[in-house]
């Protein structure tokens, strides 16, 4: 059962903390709708405001893990004036910022193919797991549009250097899941049954730190990634560093390891 009425995504809480958002049209490989776009807004609007979700975990349903946009909607774009054009690109591609913005981390759990948005939305997440039939491309430029789109052009050079994106982004063409492994595409693969129960591990062990300390992570690292010198990135981390010890959460932190015991936080 999902969390919220949604007909696109189901939303679950499989284990304490964690949130499991499932792309719910797998007779579509899970390919993106207009109406997919409206409750992925609508989702990333309600973690948000959720104090007790501390990470997110994004897969598909059936085979694959997203189709990118859903071909049915894409042959609407071109009767589109310019500007109706444009203002759907940025609603369109600013849920996906939604996603990699969000305080708490979000895992992809890339359990077959990722093409186009479906790209563009494991990237947005921090972590991904792949399952061996996890595949990759930037469907876009194979359509008639440019590859850069929902924010790839942004995130893919990030992560796995611009070397290897230009390549993806150029031709289009597949990247496996051994090979996202090795350029850093993916942080590893795991067997197929265990994907999402290894997904539920790492988030359960991030969820186990304190609810301040991960989202100054989540935020340092997004924001140091572009910092302009060392000096400036610590002048980041110093402030969080300050932020952080004036928490209860801080007290409990030290006394917990110090007494060998399993901290309790208050989020305050």
């Amino acid at each position: 059962m999902s969390e919220f009425d949604y007909a696109t995504l189901r939303v679950e809480r499989p284990r304490d903390g964690v949130v499991l958002i499932t792309l719910a049209r797998p007779q579509r490989m899970n390919a993106i709708t207009f109406e997919m776009f409206d409750e992925l807004h609508d989702v990333c609007g309600r973690l948000l405001r959720d104090r007790e979700a501390r990470v997110v975990v994004v897969t598909g349903e059936g085979r694959g893990f997203c189709a990118g946009l859903d071909l049915d909607d894409a042959v609407t774009l071109p009767d589109m004036s310019p500007h109706e054009m444009m203002l759907g690109q940025q609603y369109w591609a600013g849920a996906f910022v939604n996603f990699h913005e969000l305080p708490q981390p979000v895992i992809a759990a890339v359990n077959g193919a990722a093409a186009g948005g479906g790209l563009g939305l494991a990237l947005a997440a921090d972590i991904r797991l792949a399952s061996p039939a996890a595949r990759f491309n930037a469907a876009f430029v194979k359509i008639g549009l440019s590859a850069g789109d929902v924010g790839v052009s942004w995130s893919l050079p990030r992560v796995v250097g611009l070397g290897h994106a230009a390549e993806i982004m150029l031709s289009g063409r597949f990247v496996d899941a051994a090979e996202a492994a090795t350029i850093g595409l993916v942080n590893r693969v795991v067997p197929a049954e265990s994907l999402l129960q290894e997904s539920f591990e790492l988030a359960s062990q991030i969820a186990s730190n304190t609810p301040f300390g991960v989202t100054l992570t989540k935020r340092v690292l997004n924001a140091n990634v572009d910092a302009g010198s060392l000096s400036q990135a610590v002048e980041v981390e110093n402030r969080g560093q300050t932020l952080a010890t004036r928490g209860d959460d801080f007290r409990e932190a030290l006394a917990a390891f110090r007494e060998k015991r399993p901290a309790t936080f208050t989020a305050r």
